[in-house]
């Protein structure tokens, strides 16, 4: 059997060479072209994961069954000729969280089916994540055994829904919650703490002694990574930075754990010397999402500046037909941004946060973005707009490296992000 690529980047670490993965956690049909097309100009693994609110046995916001995205992954994938040797694909958040509004009995009976099905569709890197209370748990946080039990519980269905031990051994876990809940930071965000050595330990301990009382030191035996805070968040109105000094000591605890690595969520936006220490910080998996639509979201705006200029009231008005879907269903970014209206409309536009990226699938947005590419196509767009508008991509047309079509200019936004995190992992 060939070795698991966690395997791979855990023994890299604990042997001294700073090596990691990017998470690439999307499910926007550019941002995961994009993503296999970079794999496969390369050699490195490409990690698509999917989190328990994008995609569930309901549908979640994407509509999709994790069937169906594996599916469509896999479709995008050998378009591009990316061998699926080199695709591992991943279930983030995998819990009760979409359903934390019912009971703990309802929710996590959901949360079951959603990590079977998960398995079931072959997904190997697992996270389980039980960390939100429910309707009828006490207020405040979940204590953590209470978490470490429903993790292990978890565990259990994925690991019965395996379809042989083949499978089963393919299977490999990350544990552990100091991160936002699935969907990004709420506002009013004050503050970010690097996750203590003592709450590091003892999640480790709980989940471990609650794998062991089930019987699943096999299981056991196959997590790869414990999700910590590093230090690293961005909201609406903030960003920090990877101060590496700040987590010393989370690289002294890990180095006792020659099974584990950290896994680092939201580090979106972090510079690449940022990134690059993370990954020495034994920080080896690398979750990025929000950075990559935002990347997107400014090449189909700075296209439709272009677009502007060539047609005027003749354009598709594409930035309009997004804020017109934001404002008609403001559930997916109104508990997110704060201010007033000129505020709110800058943030729905601009906001790090990047909600916009859950109204890209919208009918009508969709709709305006094909009539800007069809119009710019037709066009044709002009270099000296392409330089005013996009001058990194210009400057790559310009080497010889991309052409001067809009598909291509979008796809190559989110590729420089890609680019960041490639450098900072090998």
């Amino acid at each position: 059997m060939t070795p698991h690529p966690l395997d791979e980047v855990v023994t890299a670490q604990h042997s001294g060479v700073a090596r990691g993965v990017t998470s690439i956690c999307s499910a926007h049909p550019t941002v995961l072209d994009t993503a296999v097309r970079h794999g496969a100009a390369g050699e490195h693994v490409v990690l698509i994961e999917a989190t328990c609110n994008q995609v569930n046995q309901d549908g979640g916001y994407t509509g999709m069954t994790a069937a169906d995205f594996r599916h469509q992954v896999e479709a995008l994938a050998d378009a591009a000729g990316l061998d699926r040797g080199r695709l591992l694909l991943g279930g983030d958040h995998l819990g009760p969280n979409p359903w934390r509004g019912e009971t703990a009995a309802h929710a996590l009976d959901k949360a079951a089916a959603l990590v079977r099905s998960f398995v079931e569709a072959g997904f190997s890197k697992i996270h389980l994540d039980a960390s939100m209370r429910c309707a009828d748990d006490p207020t405040g946080p979940l204590p953590p055994h209470v978490v470490a039990e429903r993790t292990a519980q978890l565990a259990t269905v994925a690991e019965a829904a395996a379809a042989d031990d083949d499978a089963r051994n393919r299977i490999r876990y990350v544990i552990g919650t100091e991160v936002p809940v699935p969907g990004g930071e709420s506002a009013g965000h004050e503050g970010i703490h690097v996750t203590a050595t003592a709450s590091a330990d003892e999640t480790i301990q709980l989940t471990r002694s609650a794998f062991e009382s089930r019987s699943l030191g096999s299981a056991w035996d196959r997590v790869r990574a414990l999700v910590a805070q590093p230090g690293v968040e961005f909201s609406d109105r903030e960003l920090h930075d990877y101060d590496s000094a700040a987590a010393q000591h989370l690289v002294a605890f890990i180095d006792a754990h020659p099974q584990l690595v950290f896994e680092a969520h939201s580090t979106d936006y972090q510079t690449v010397p940022a990134l690059t220490a993370l990954v020495h910080d034994r920080f080896a998996i690398l979750k990025v999402g929000p950075a990559l639509t935002f990347a997107y979201r400014e090449g189909v705006f700075a296209l439709a500046a272009l677009e502007d200029e060539l047609l005027g009231r003749a354009a598709s008005h594409v930035c309009d037909a997004l804020d017109a879907a934001m404002l008609a269903d403001p559930s997916s970014w109104q508990p997110f941004y704060q201010g007033d209206e000129q505020e709110l409309r800058r943030a729905r536009r601009f906001s790090r946060s990047d909600r916009s990226r859950y109204y890209w699938p919208a009918d009508s947005v969709r709709s305006a973005v094909a009539t800007m590419v069809d119009n710019l196509r037709r066009t044709g767009v002009p270099e000296e707009l392409a330089s005013q508008y996009l001058p990194e991509q210009y400057r790559r047309f310009r080497g010889g490296k991309l052409a001067l079509d809009p598909e291509a200019l979008l796809a190559d936004k989110v590729r420089a992000v890609l680019d960041d995190y490639l450098t900072a992992t090998t």
